[in-house]
């Protein structure tokens, strides 16, 4: 009887899977992927492009989710505040973890609450004038501006923007004095360059390229800190008088801080096949996209350079938020 009562205690114990067989088991049920923007934008393709091949890889199917407002806090407050699981992932910009901490006071969620998992993409952004500007370069626009001060503006779709950031710190390290022309959308800010009614701007290179294909618009130079695989010919700003200037926009996957390292360790793993795929980087630079790379931690240091620049800037121009 004393045999059969232990053999009873056993059993469950002998029939229960291994506890690594569960932590192997990731993910057992779909998972949650929230992008803090409107469907049809960058953040929102990138993510069903990811989606659908992580579905394939992992098994279980990745749900997009459009959670929209307050220039994508909403959505990304959703992302920190959720199950450190594994089933809620999202799409966060640099603008959103490394300026909206600084340029909004109440911020409903820290850049803390957020673990980075995989760089998915970045943008490249170019500085072009009206091409009626008689500048030619970087640095004959800053001795134009320098000659006429106040007289030259810059557009943006908004306050805070990475364009009006970038402007800002143009500004900030060439010392000049610039006109900010804040608008509604990256569309109304370009449409007023091509037409003449503002100076300048910073823009993708998949936005403006085209009217500098035109003639409309005249490229000075690329905004990183290395030249663009698709105007190799263009120096960047660095090369013209603005050393280390850098003003790049990046989509990252992110999940709630407190995610086991090992799922953090394998989407990461499988999110850099994804994005190794040739068709993959053909379907990325049809948006203006370039692939990224790089561990956790990269993003990690990534983040704390950007959020300390456009926290400089944004002190020094004391920039609000609309």
């Amino acid at each position: 009887m004393m045999i059969k009562r232990r053999l009873a205690l056993l059993l469950p114990l002998l029939l229960a899977p291994p506890l690594a067989a569960h932590a192997q088991a990731y993910p057992a049920k779909p998972v949650h992927l929230i992008v803090p923007f409107a469907p049809g934008g960058p953040a929102d393709v990138v993510a069903r492009v990811l989606g659908q091949e992580l579905t394939g890889i992992l098994g279980q199917p990745f749900v997009i989710e459009n959670k929209v407002g307050a220039a994508g806090n909403i959505g990304v407050d959703l992302i920190a505040k959720a199950a450190p699981d594994g089933y809620t992932l999202g799409i966060v910009p640099v603008g959103n973890i490394a300026v909206n901490p600084t340029l909004f006071p109440s911020l409903p969620y820290k850049a803390s609450e957020l673990q980075p998992v995989a760089m998915l993409a970045t943008v490249e952004n170019v500085l072009v004038v009206n091409a009626a500007v008689p500048a030619k370069s970087v640095k004959e626009l800053l001795a134009l501006a320098k000659q006429k001060p106040g007289s030259l503006s810059f557009a943006s779709p908004g306050a805070g923007s990475q364009a009006h950031l970038a402007g800002e710190l143009m500004a900030l390290d060439a010392d000049l004095q610039l006109i900010h022309v804040p608008y509604k959308g990256i569309g109304p800010a370009l449409n007023d360059v091509v037409g003449g009614q503002v100076t300048m701007m910073f823009g993708s290179m998949s936005a403006v390229l085209p009217h500098v294909k035109s003639g409309k618009l005249r490229a000075l130079g690329v905004a990183s800190l290395k030249r663009s695989a698709a105007m190799p010919e263009l120096p960047t700003i660095a090369e013209q008088g603005l050393p280390g200037f850098e003003a790049v926009s990046w989509y990252a996957l992110m999940a709630p801080a407190g995610t086991p390292k090992t799922i953090v360790d394998r989407l990461n793993a499988d999110t850099a096949r994804v994005l190794a795929k040739p068709e993959m980087k053909e379907k990325f630079a049809g948006l203006g996209l370039e692939p990224g790379s790089g561990k956790p931690q990269d993003i990690v240091a990534t983040i704390q350079t950007e959020t300390a620049r456009w926290a400089d800037v944004i002190k020094k121009k004391n920039i609000l938020p609309e």
